[in-house]
């Protein structure tokens, strides 16, 4: 079996090829309960020891193991996390294990976030059968990268994990924002609606009890996009509350006044209690999708190359789009091992890790087939299918009402979980304090909070923030530097093939082309 499939802290060995990377860790990098803590000059001493028997042969030479009193106790040992900083190992062989049905659903709800609500839509811009393949191939792909970061035991950091990693954590904080301005602005508006018992009508969408909308219909389908309008008015409800409630030009800023201040708690133990809302969110959605597919049937008719009034071709030129999408959806690579590592057997890792994408893939194609075979054509066109599949549904249905207050409230305490992971990442590389002061906590909150705020008022474009976010720390973290660290890997063991040479940089040139698909496309 190669080096890089060998467990992280399996044996001494291990210790002694990290002959440039010790256990010991800079204080600044330390990630622990307490603020404070610091490492042991004793720690610092045993790292120097384990050095020094590196240097003296081989790992594989059995006659130069370190003693028992050379090995550091429990208490200092470190995991290195793919950002660069180290998280201590608490408790030992007594740390709690999950079993593997634990395991899986904890990555499968890890995985879920706001990429589902855009599966449809990424399905309409792929066209219905190539999206579907698109899916599965994306899956494929991104869980054998996932399985080369769980196997690879080469701890050389590299600074671009940061910068991609913020990058993804920054890119979803925006697309939250633009998320939360939507639902806070729809559920605003099914309140008021019904205590003023007011009846709205959307102007353009189906009849009946299960409506659907299309927001921006295409008014002259024989011509291009510049014709396309926002048909559905906002108005209805009053000049008054639609000037003060407004989904672009006020909600964005109202919520500053809830999250900014929710940013700059010094810790973020409180939010994290509320993680499991993750969970009966999808769970509900999955209902909502079932519910809608039942009651409005399946809407198809197969095109393969050419378009008509209400149906796309199987086969469209947009396809990046979907696969810029499903980078993201599919991204857990920057976790996977501090997911894994409470794993009770860890030699059913792969196999766990296999499920979990299953699973997660299988919850994509649910929700992006069903959506989109259920969504009425005729009357309506395919192209109507929009980045947030709740806003093809009027803002007076009552079982999307509940899943847009819902969503709002698990993404108002995901919020300032991710703030708080982009605060530790940038502030303790930067100033060796995840908190160095209000002020320097602050003023990164007011750059991360208006990026959010102008993307909602000029761009609400979940799909598209998705997509280029996706495409961008995926090219880093997904294809590239898995693939290239494990070539190396084997380089340096005189293990490389020119099949693996292959297909490693076949996956190194498709992260390159996705990345710049999403310009070009």
């Amino acid at each position: 079996m190669d080096e890089d499939s060998k467990p992280l802290l399996g044996s001494v060995q291990f210790l002694l090829a990290l002959s440039f990377r010790p256990f010991h860790v800079e204080p600044r990098n330390i990630v622990g309960d307490d603020p404070q803590e610091r490492v042991s000059a004793e720690a610092a001493a045993l790292s120097s020891r384990v050095h020094y028997y590196g240097r003296l042969t081989a790992s594989s030479d059995p006659l130069l193991v370190p003693p028992d009193h050379v090995i550091p106790s429990p208490e200092d040992i470190y995991i290195y996390s793919p950002l660069g900083t180290a998280f201590k190992v608490r408790g030992g062989d007594s740390t709690a294990k999950n079993p593997s049905i634990v395991t899986i659903f904890a990555i499968w709800n890890t995985m879920m976030g706001t990429s589902i609500l855009s599966m449809p839509w990424g399905i309409k811009q792929a066209g219905f059968t190539l999206g579907i393949i698109i899916i599965v191939l994306m899956g494929l792909l991104t869980l054998y990268c996932c399985y080369r970061v769980l196997k690879s035991t080469n701890s050389v950091i590299f600074p671009l994990f940061l910068v991609f990693s913020l990058v993804s954590l920054i890119g979803a904080m925006v697309v939250y924002w633009v998320l939360m301005s939507n639902f806070l602005f729809n559920t605003g508006k099914f309140i008021y609606n019904y205590v003023h018992n007011v009846n709205t009508s959307d102007t353009f969408g189906t009849n009946g009890t299960d409506r659907v909308i299309c927001p921006y219909p295409n008014l002259d389908p024989d011509g291009d996009s510049s014709t396309l309008q926002y048909y559905v008015s906002e108005n209805g409800t009053g000049p008054v509350f639609d000037r003060w409630w407004s989904k672009t030009h006020t909600i964005p800023f109202y919520l500053i006044i809830l999250l900014l201040p929710l940013l700059n708690f010094r810790s973020a133990s409180f939010f994290a209690r509320f993680t499991f809302l993750g969970t009966l969110s999808v769970v509900y959605l999955i209902f909502l999708v079932t519910y809608k597919a039942i009651r409005l049937g399946f809407h198809l008719d197969f095109h393969w190359f050419d378009s008509s009034t209400f149906f796309l071709p199987e086969f469209r030129s947009l396809f990046p789009q979907l696969s810029g999408v499903l980078t993201l959806a599919f991204f857990i690579h920057n976790c996977i091992i501090t997911l894994m590592k409470s794993n009770k057997h860890q030699e059913n890792n792969v196999r766990d890790l296999s499920l979990a994408y299953l699973l997660v893939g299988l919850t994509y194609l649910y929700v992006g087939v069903l959506i989109f075979a259920a969504f009425p054509s005729p009357p309506l066109s395919k192209d109507c299918i929009e980045p947030n599949f709740l806003d093809n549904f009027p803002s007076s249905d009552v079982l999307v009402f509940v899943a847009r207050t819902g969503l709002l409230f698990q993404m108002t305490t995901v919020y300032p979980l991710l703030g708080y992971l982009v605060r530790v990442q940038l502030m303790g590389q930067l100033f060796g304090d995840h908190y160095p002061g209000f002020l320097h906590v602050f003023i990164l909150n007011i750059v991360v909070v208006g990026t959010g705020v102008l993307m909602a008022r000029f761009y609400p474009n979940i799909g598209s923030i998705s997509r280029y976010s996706g495409a961008i720390c995926g090219l880093a973290l997904v294809f590239v530097l898995p693939s290239l660290i494990h070539m190396v890997s084997l380089k340096r063991r005189g293990e490389l093939r020119w099949p693996s040479a292959v297909f490693h940089s076949f996956l190194v040139l498709l992260g390159v082309a996705n990345l710049f698909g999403q310009f070009f496309m």
